[in-house]
C-alpha cells in the first residue's frame, strides 16, 4: 500500500505551494541534513508531522518537519513561520492563523464528499496509536446498487446521508473515517463495551429509519463488525474488526460483535463439503407442546432449532442469517409476538431471504391479511395435520431454494456472457495491436484512461448523462478503436520514421475500414456494444475544431465516446514507449494536448485528464511516475495521428 507521505516531484511542488500560503519560508531537505538534530530524527523514525517553537534573537519561529518520499527518496519538508511579540499580541491575527491552519488541516484529512475523516488521517494519525476503544467496520448494503442504478449523484446523497446519521449518534471526540468508498471506521476512545454496542444499534436504527427522498421506497443499513481495542494499536483490532464485519454482511443490516457468539465462516465452509447438508428450520413458539409436535413432525428431514417468544426467535436469526432455510412462527407470545418477529424481519430484510410459515389458532381473516402483507410465504391454522405442515414446509424451502438457484443461474449467465464478449473483443484488438507491433498493453492502457475519464466527466458536467450501463459499453468498445488497421500495410504501421503525406493518407483510411467492418456485422447491426463500437472507430481522430478526420465533424457533433477515447488515444500514444521512440513526461503531453499541438480537443475532458493525471501512473501504467521519460515531442508528433 502507498502511503500519502509518498508523491512525485510534481506532487510535492503542489503541496510547498500550498503550504507557502500560510508559512513565510517552506523548503525540502534531505534526510540527511538533520542527522545530528534529536527534532528531525524523532520525525524521519515516526515518519509522521510535528512543530516545535524556536528563538533567534528577539524573535519567535514556529518551525514545523513534515516527513515525506519524493520520487523514493526521504525528505523532510520543513516549514518556518515568524512570529513577534506583538503578533502574539493580536488576538485578531492568531485567529485568522487557527483559520488558515484548520483549512490546511481540512484539506489533508478531511473526505470532501462527506465531512467524515479520509483514510489519510487514519494513516497518518492512528493506525500505529494505542489505545483502549471501542472499533467498528461498516459497510453499506446495497450501496453498489443504488449507485449503479440511480446514479453518482444518487450514491454521493447516499454517502452524506450515512455519514450525518452516525455524527448524530457518536461524540465529537470520536473519530468516523471513510475508509474505502462504501466502507467507513468508527473508533471511539474511552467507551465501555455495554454502551458501544447500545450506539451501534442506535445507529443502525436510525439508519433504518433514513430516508432518500430521490429513492422512493429505499432503505439505508449497513453491516457492521465490531471489536473493543484494549490498549492495543488500532490496525490489528481493525483486522479484528473487519472479519466480524464480514460474518455480519452474511446477513444485511446485521451488527457482529467479538463479544456476542457468531459462527464463524470458515466453519460454514466446512460443513457445506458435508454428505448430505440438512436445512435448518426455526420454531418461534412459547408453548412447550407445539414446539414438541412439530419437531417431530420434521426432525428426520430437517436440523430443528426452537426459540420460547420472539425475542429469542430474532437473536437466532441475528446468529445464523441465511442458514436458517425456513421460520414457523407463532403469532401471540410473550416478550415479543409472532408481529413484532415480521416486523424486525421486514426492518432487517430478512424476510426477503428466510421464508416464515405462520401457525396460529388466530383464524381472523384481518390477522391472516395483516400476516401476508408483512410478507410470510404461507399461513397455517390450528388444528393442523402432520402431513400437510411437512408438505407446506418442504415445498417452500424448495420454492425459496429454487429461486435462489434460478437467481444465481441467471447472474451466473449475465456475467459468462458479458466476460465471453470481452473475451472476445480483446482477442480482435490484440491482433490488431499485435500486426501493428504496438505492446498488447495499449489496449488495456485505453480501457483504463476510457473508465477514468468517463467517471471524472460525470462530476465535471451534467451535459451527457451518460448512465453506468454505456459507460460500461464505451470502455468496452474503446478496445476496438484501432480494428480497421487489419486493413493497412504493415510497412507504414511499423514505420519508424516520419509518415510520407501518401502514407498517411493511407493510415487515415483506417478509420473507414474500422467503421465498414462493424457495419457489414449486418445481424448485430442494433446491438448497443456494435453501434458505440461503430462511433468509435469511424470517429476516434475528429477534432474539436473540425480539423481531424474522416468527416471534419467539430465539436459535440463528434459522439462523446469518440471524444473520449481520443483523448485517451493521443495521451497513451505519447507516453508510452513505441516503435519510433520511448514516451515523453506526463505533463509535456497534457500541455501539448491543451495547447492544441495533436489537435484541439473537448476542453473538459483535457481538464479531466489534467485532474487525473496524478493517479493514471499507477492505475493504468503501473509506475510511480511518467515525469522520467525520456522520449521527444518531435517523434512522437509524426505518429499521433495513427
Amino acid at each position: 500500500m502507498n502511503l500519502d507521505y509518498r508523491m512525485s516531484k510534481e506532487q510535492a511542488k503542489q503541496q510547498i505551494q500550498l503550504f507557502r500560503t500560510l508559512y513565510d519560508d517552506v523548503k525540502i531537505e534531505k534526510a540527511e541534513q538533520g542527522k545530528k538534530d534529536p527534532f528531525f530524527q524523532e520525525v524521519l523514525e515516526k515518519k509522521d508531522q510535528a512543530t516545535r517553537l524556536e528563538y533567534a534573537g528577539e524573535k519567535i519561529l514556529e518551525l514545523t518537519l513534515r516527513y515525506a518520499e519524493i520520487d523514493g527518496e526521504v525528505c523532510l519538508i520543513k516549514m518556518i513561520r515568524r512570529l513577534d511579540t506583538e503578533q502574539m499580541k493580536n488576538k485578531e491575527s492568531w485567529q485568522k492563523e487557527s483559520e488558515e491552519r484548520s483549512a490546511l488541516y481540512d484539506a489533508l484529512y478531511i473526505d470532501a464528499l462527506t465531512g467524515a475523516y479520509n483514510r489519510r488521517y487514519y494513516e497518518d494519525k492512528l493506525r500505529k496509536k494505542e489505545l483502549e476503544a471501542g472499533v467498528a467496520m461498516m459497510d453499506l448494503d446495497d450501496f453498489k446498487l443504488a449507485n449503479d442504478t440511480f446514479g453518482h449523484e444518487i450514491g454521493d446523497l447516499f454517502l452524506i446521508t450515512v455519514v450525518r446519521v452516525i455524527k448524530s449518534v457518536i461524540r465529537k471526540t470520536d473519530a468516523l473515517i471513510r475508509f474505502g468508498g462504501d466502507e467507513f471506521l468508527l473508533v471511539m476512545p474511552g467507551i465501555a463495551e455495554e454502551i458501544f454496542e447500545k450506539k451501534l444499534k442506535e445507529i443502525r436504527r436510525r439508519l433504518q429509519e433514513s430516508k432518500i427522498p430521490a429513492i422512493e421506497g429505499f432503505e439505508l443499513s449497513a453491516s457492521i463488525g465490531a471489536a473493543m481495542a484494549k490498549k492495543q494499536k488500532i490496525e490489528e483490532v481493525v483486522k479484528r474488526a473487519d472479519q466480524m464485519m464480514y460474518q455480519a454482511k452474511s446477513v444485511k443490516n446485521t451488527i457482529t460483535t467479538e463479544w456476542k457468539h457468531v459462527e464463524p465462516l470458515e466453519g460454514f465452509k466446512e460443513n457445506a463439503g458435508s454428505k448430505k447438508q440438512r436445512q435448518k428450520v426455526l420454531i418461534v413458539d412459547d408453548s412447550e407442546m407445539n414446539r414438541i409436535i412439530l419437531h417431530e413432525m420434521l426432525c428426520e428431514e430437517f436440523d430443528m432449532i426452537e426459540a420460547t417468544n420472539g425475542r429469542e426467535g430474532l437473536d437466532i436469526l441475528e446468529r445464523e442469517g441465511r442458514h436458517i432455510s425456513l421460520v414457523l412462527l407463532d403469532i401471540v407470545m410473550p416478550v415479543m409476538d409472532g408481529f413484532g418477529v415480521l416486523k424486525r424481519m421486514k426492518e432487517r430484510r430478512m424476510i426477503e431471504e428466510i421464508p416464515v410459515i405462520v401457525i396460529s389458532a388466530e383464524v381472523s381473516i384481518p390477522t391472516i391479511r395483516q400476516t401476508y402483507e408483512m410478507g410470510v410465504a404461507d399461513y397455517i391454522s390450528r388444528p393442523f395435520d402432520a402431513q400437510i405442515v411437512y408438505n407446506r414446509v418442504f415445498n417452500t424451502i424448495k420454492l425459496y431454494a429454487k429461486q435462489r438457484r434460478l437467481m444465481k443461474i441467471l447472474t451466473d449467465q449475465a456475467r459468462e456472457k458479458e466476460r465471453g464478449q470481452k473475451i472476445m473483443v480483446d482477442i480482435l484488438s490484440q491482433i490488431v495491436e499485435f500486426r501493428n507491433g504496438e505492446s498488447g498493453p495499449h489496449v488495456r492502457h485505453i480501457n483504463i484512461l476510457t473508465q477514468m475519464l468517463l467517471e471524472q466527466l460525470e462530476q465535471q458536467t451534467e451535459q451527457y448523462q451518460i448512465s453506468p450501463m454505456q459507460r460500461d459499453l464505451i470502455v468496452l468498445a474503446s478496445s476496438l478503436h484501432d480494428i480497421g488497421k487489419i486493413g493497412i500495410s504493415e510497412k507504414i504501421l511499423n514505420k519508424p520514421g516520419p509518415l510520407t503525406a501518401e502514407e498517411y493518407n493511407e493510415m487515415k483510411k483506417h478509420t473507414l475500414i474500422g467503421a465498414q467492418i462493424l457495419k457489414n456485422l449486418e445481424i448485430y447491426k442494433d446491438e448497443p456494444l456494435v453501434k458505440v463500437a461503430y462511433k468509435i472507430c469511424r470517429w476516434h481522430h475528429e477534432r474539436f475544431d473540425g480539423n481531424g478526420y474522416p468527416d471534419g465533424m467539430e465539436g459535440n457533433m463528434i459522439p462523446i465516446a469518440a471524444q473520449v477515447v481520443s483523448v485517451a488515444d493521443a495521451y497513451d500514444a505519447l507516453v508510452s514507449e513505441r516503435t519510433y521512440g520511448k514516451g515523453i513526461p506526463s505533463n509535456q503531453a497534457i500541455r501539448m494536448m491543451k495547447d492544441g499541438e495533436c489537435g484541439a480537443f473537448n476542453p473538459i475532458l483535457i481538464r479531466c485528464l489534467e485532474i487525473i493525471q496524478d493517479e493514471i501512473p499507477e492505475k493504468v501504467y503501473n509506475r510511480k511516475t511518467l515525469s522520467d521519460n525520456e522520449g521527444t515531442a518531435e517523434e512522437r508528433m509524426h505518429h499521433i495521428v495513427s
